[in-house]
């Protein structure tokens, strides 16, 4: 069990991509991981499964409850609704904030990047995403590239659903590495 005692958070909201949210928290998991799903309201949030609504999920706890000394790492699951929705939240763009200030694991896949264009993290950085965000990285001051993982200094970056089994075995080595006190401000 590569991750024993240490807790991750998964941050999301009603339309995130199903699978995006799914199989990292099985990953990460399966590898001794605690993970908590983190949302703006307690109860379940909704996903979605490429063409309709998916699986409902449960909330662990919601982002009054929770502070980045917490966790170890946070992963921010895509899908189109999910990154929108949180990208105007204060509390969500802090917490995700946080946790970088504290060279901690940030991991983020398909569009939910641009929660990381909210929060200043992209500036300077290298990173992939879905490729419809690729302007929005690239004008964020992000070098962005094809790639299915893209790793700076901490900063975890997956394009899509096809990427996850790599994207979560980066996530587990990062974690494992701990604190990234080389890392730049954002």
């Amino acid at each position: 069990m590569e991750l024993n005692g240490k807790k991750i958070a998964i941050l999301a909201t009603n339309g995130f991509e199903q699978s995006e949210l799914e199989i990292p928290r099985d990953r990460l998991k399966q590898a001794g991981a605690n993970v908590e799903i983190i949302s703006l309201q307690a109860g379940e949030i909704k996903g979605w499964d490429m063409k309709d609504w998916g699986r409902p999920v449960k909330v662990d706890r919601t982002l009054d409850q929770v502070s980045a000394s917490d966790y170890d790492a946070i992963v921010l699951p895509g899908g189109q609704i999910n990154p929108d929705l949180l990208r105007v939240e204060a509390r969500a763009l802090k917490f995700i904030k946080d946790i970088f200030d504290a060279k901690k694991v940030v991991a983020a896949v398909c569009h939910a990047p641009w929660l990381l264009i909210e929060t200043g993290i992209a500036k300077g950085r290298k990173m992939t995403s879905y490729k419809s965000i690729k302007t929005d990285i690239m004008n964020a001051g992000a070098k962005w590239e094809d790639s299915p993982v893209v790793v700076d200094q901490g900063v975890i970056t997956s394009r899509n659903p096809g990427d996850l089994e790599t994207f979560s075995k980066k996530i587990i080595e990062e974690v494992k590495e701990g604190l990234h006190t080389h890392r730049s401000a954002a």
